[in-house]
C-alpha cells in the first residue's frame, strides 16, 4: 500500500511539481507553452493529512501592489487573509488545509486593479505513509561530504550559470562529487556496518567561494544542481531505506549565503540582523546561560554574523521563524528524512529553535534532533539538550555532537598518563554525564569536517588510533565516523579544505581505490578490517543497550564494562607497558563469570587472574562466559 502511494506520489509530483523551475524540467513540462502569468511560491506544495495544516505561502513573481482580491480555486481550503510585507514582490498568504480535503491542483487567481490576472498553483499531494525512524544508541552514523566522496553523473559537475564549476585540484573548487556517486556506493556503506548515513548540505549554494561545502545556502527549496536534483535525492533517500540505511539532513538557520535570493531582494529588512558597519559573532555560547553575562555580549553571540558572506537571520520575526519551520517539515515529509543535524545550534533565538524542534517532533514524533555544539564546556552543552534541569525553557533537543567526549579522547591520547591525563581525561569526561538525562543520545565521533584528521591529530601512532576508533564504537552514544578515518585519513585544518579530501575511488580514473581496495597501503587493510571487526560488534551485541560500568586506569590501563543481565563485555585499553593485567580490581563484574572470551582473538588470559596481554596491541574485548553456578576461576 505504502509502495503504491509512493509511486503515485511520484508520478504526480514528475508531472506537476517539476513544472516549477527549482525542480528541473521532463520532457512532459517541455512540451507545456510556458505560463508569465504564473506567480511562485515557498513552499512550493503541501501534502494533505498533515499535523501542520495551516501555512504561511510566500508568494513572489510581480509586484503586489494594487492587488484587489484573490480567489481561490480548490475543495476545502480556505484563504483566511493576505497581507503585503515591506517588499511588495512578496506577499503572504495565510491558509487552512481543511479537514477531508482532496488530493488536488489548488489555484490562487490574483486579480489586480489595473485589471491584470495572474495564478499561482499550489499542489496539494497524498503522504505517502513514511514516517522518520530517528536514531538510537544502537545506530552507527557514517558523514559524507558530497563533493568529496564519489562523482556518479560527470554531466553535473559545471552548470551554466553557477560561479563555481568542477576543478579537482582545487582545495577550494568544487570536485564532482554528487548524489549519484553516494548512490552508487551505499553498498559500500552498508556493509561496512553503517545504519545512518549524514550528509553534508546539499541545497543550492551559489556562491562565488567555497560553495563545495553547502553551509551558505542560496535556495531553500532546491537541492544544488551540481550535487542532483530534487527527485534525485527523494529517489536517493527512498533507496537508503531500502537498504536500512536512516536520512539524516543537516540544516542551518543561523544564516543563509549572500547569494540567496531572499537576501538580493529582501521580502522585509527584518528577517536579518544589520549593523553599522560589518560586525561578527563572538562565538560565546556562554554568554545565553552565564547569569552575569551583559547584554552587549549576548547581543554579539546571537546577532553577529558568522561570516562576511553569511547574513544572520532574525529568526524572532514571526514570518521568517514559520518559513523556516515549513521549510524543514517539507524537506523530511518531500526526501523522507530520518533526523536532522543542525548546524551551529547555539547561535539563532533559542525560543525559535525550540519551537522548531517541537514542530517537528509534533508530525514526526520518532524524529531524532541534534545540535552542533562547538564549546568547550560540559554544562555549556548540555544547557542545549531536552531536560537539562538548569535550563528553564524546554527545548525538545534529543542530543549534541559530543565535543566534550571528542575533547577528552584527543587530548587525552596525547599526553601522558597523569592525575588528570591521559585515559583518565577520557574516563573524567564521561563523569559528566551525570548532567545529562539521555547521554545516550550525544553524537560521538573522533573527527569531522571542520577538524583536523584524528589519524594526524595522534600523530599517526597506529596503537593509538585503535584505541580511538575502539572506545568510539564501545562508550556510550550514537557514534559518528567521517569518511576516511577506517583508512587512516590525513590531514590537519590549515585550511579547513585539507581534511575534505577526495575518497579515491569516487572518480573514474582513480588510481587508488578505496571502495575496492586497490593499490592502498597494508597499514590501511589492516585499519579498514580492525574497524569492520567492530562495527559488526556494536551491531551483533546491540551495544547501545547495554549499561555502562568504568574503573579509574591505573598504570595507564583503562577498563571499562558494557553489561546487562544476559551478557557483559569488558573493554581494555592499554597504552602502557603493561605486560600482565591484574583482574582483582573488577571483580564486581567478572564474578559471575568463568571465561573471558576474546573478541578480536590476540589476548590471552592466565590461571592466575592475570591477564595476558599481547604486547604491541592497545586495545580487546572480553566476552564474559557466564556460569553463575560455578566458582569463577577469574578470581
Amino acid at each position: 500500500m505504502i509502495f503504491s502511494k509512493i509511486l503515485k506520489s511520484l508520478f504526480i509530483s514528475a508531472t506537476i511539481l517539476l513544472s516549477n523551475s527549482m525542480f528541473g524540467s521532463l520532457e512532459e513540462d517541455k512540451k507545456k507553452p510556458a505560463n508569465p502569468a504564473a506567480l511562485q511560491c515557498d513552499p512550493p506544495n503541501w501534502w494533505i493529512g498533515m499535523q501542520s495544516n495551516h501555512l504561511e505561502l510566500l508568494a513572489r513573481g510581480t509586484d503586489f501592489t494594487g492587488l484587489q482580491q484573490i480567489v481561490t480555486v480548490g475543495t476545502n481550503v480556505k484563504l483566511n487573509q493576505w497581507k503585503w510585507l515591506p517588499n511588495r514582490q512578496y506577499l503572504i498568504l495565510d491558509v487552512d488545509i481543511l479537514n477531508n480535503c482532496p488530493e488536488q491542483n489548488v489555484t490562487f487567481n490574483f486579480q489586480f486593479k489595473d485589471g491584470r490576472e495572474l495564478t499561482l498553483p499550489f499542489p496539494l499531494y497524498e503522504r505517502t505513509g513514511y514516517q522518520a525512524q530517528g536514531l538510537d544508541a544502537n545506530d552507527i552514523m557514517y558523514m559524507v561530504y558530497p563533493d568529496r566522496f564519489a562523482n556518479g553523473n560527470p554531466n553535473n559537475d559545471s552548470i551554466p550559470g553557477y560561479f563555481q564549476g568542477a576543478h579537482r585540484n582545487g582545495k577550494k573548487s568544487r570536485h564532482g562529487g554528487d548524489l549519484a556517486g553516494i548512490a552508487k556506493h551505499l553498498d559500500y556503506i552498508e556493509k561496512t556496518g553503517h545504519t545512518a548515513l549524514w550528509l553534508n548540505p546539499i541545497l543550492e549554494n551559489n556562491q562565488p567561494v567555497d560553495s563545495y561545502h553547502g553551509y551558505a545556502t542560496t535556495h531553500s527549496y532546491k537541492v544544488d544542481p551540481r550535487i542532483g536534483n530534487n527527485i534525485e535525492f527523494r529517489d536517493f533517500g527512498m533507496k537508503c531505506h531500502e537498504q536500512k540505511i536512516k536520512l539524516v539532513w543537516d540544516a542551518i538557520y543561523n544564516h543563509w549565503g549572500n547569494e540567496h535570493y531572499l537576501f538580493k531582494n529582501i521580502p522585509d529588512s527584518n528577517w536579518f540582523h544589520f549593523f553599522p558597519t560589518f560586525t561578527k559573532t563572538n562565538y560565546r555560547a556562554e554568554t545565553l546561560m552565564d547569569p552575569y553575562a551583559s547584554d552587549y555580549d549576548k547581543n554579539l553571540m546571537s546577532n553577529g554574523w558568522f561570516d562576511t558572506h553569511m547574513p544572520d537571520l532574525n529568526q524572532q520575526d514571526p514570518n521568517l521563524a514559520t518559513y523556516l519551520i515549513q521549510n524543514t517539515i517539507w524537506w523530511m515529509e518531500f526526501a523522507g528524512i530520518d533526523a536532522i543535524r543542525i548546524d551551529t545550534y547555539s547561535y539563532p533565538d533559542q525560543t525559535f529553535m525550540s519551537l522548531l524542534n517541537k514542530s517537528v517532533k509534533k508530525e514526526y514524533p520518532n524524529a531524532f534532533l541534534f545540535g552542533e555544539t562547538w564549546v568547550t564546556e560540559p554544562t555549556v552543552q548540555a544547557w542545549f539538550v531536552d531536560d537539562f534541569k538548569y535550563n528553564a525553557n524546554k527545548t525538545y533537543l534529543d542530543g549534541v555532537t559530543d565535543f566534550q567526549w571528542y575533547f577528552g579522547v584527543s587530548k587525552g591520547l596525547n599526553e601522558n598518563f597523569g592525575w588528570e591525563e591521559g585515559l583518565r581525561r577520557i574516563q573524567l569526561t564521561l563523569t559528566q554525564d551525570v548532567i545529562y538525562a539521555h547521554p545516550e543520545n550525544n553524537v560521538t565521533f573522533l573527527d569531522n569536517h571542520d577538524l583536523s584528521r584524528f589519524y594526524s591529530v595522534i600523530g599517526k601512532d597506529f596503537k593509538k588510533w585503535k584505541a580511538g576508533v575502539g572506545m568510539l564504537m564501545t562508550q556510550r552514544g550514537i557514534p559518528c565516523t567521517y569518511y576516511g578515518t577506517e583508512y587512516l585519513f590525513e590531514g590537519f585544518t590549515n585550511p579547513d579544505d585539507l581534511v575534505r579530501q577526495e575518497f579515491n575511488g569516487g572518480w573514474e580514473g582513480d588510481i587508488i581505490n578505496y571502495f575496492e581496495q586497490k593499490n592502498i597501503q597494508e597499514i590501511q587493510k589492516e585499519a579498514f578490517d580492525f574497524y569492520n571487526k567492530l562495527t559488526s560488534f556494536r551491531t551483533a551485541s546491540k551495544l547501545g543497550e547495554l549499561k555502562l560500568k568504568q574503573f579509574v586506569p591505573q598504570d595507564n590501563v583503562y577498563v571499562y564494562f558494557r553489561y546487562n543481565d544476559g551478557k557483559v563485555f569488558m573493554v581494555v585499553v592499554n597504552l602502557g607497558d603493561k605486560k600482565e593485567i591484574d583482574l582483582q580490581p573488577y571483580q564486581e563484574m567478572l564474578s559471575k563469570g568463568t571465561t573471558l572470551k576474546s573478541i578480536f582473538g590476540i589476548q590471552q588470559q592466565s590461571s592466575k587472574g592475570l591477564l595476558k596481554w599481547n604486547d604491541g596491541e592497545s586495545f580487546e574485548i572480553f566476552e564474559l562466559v557466564l556460569n553463575p553456578t560455578k566458582p569463577s576461576p577469574l578470581k
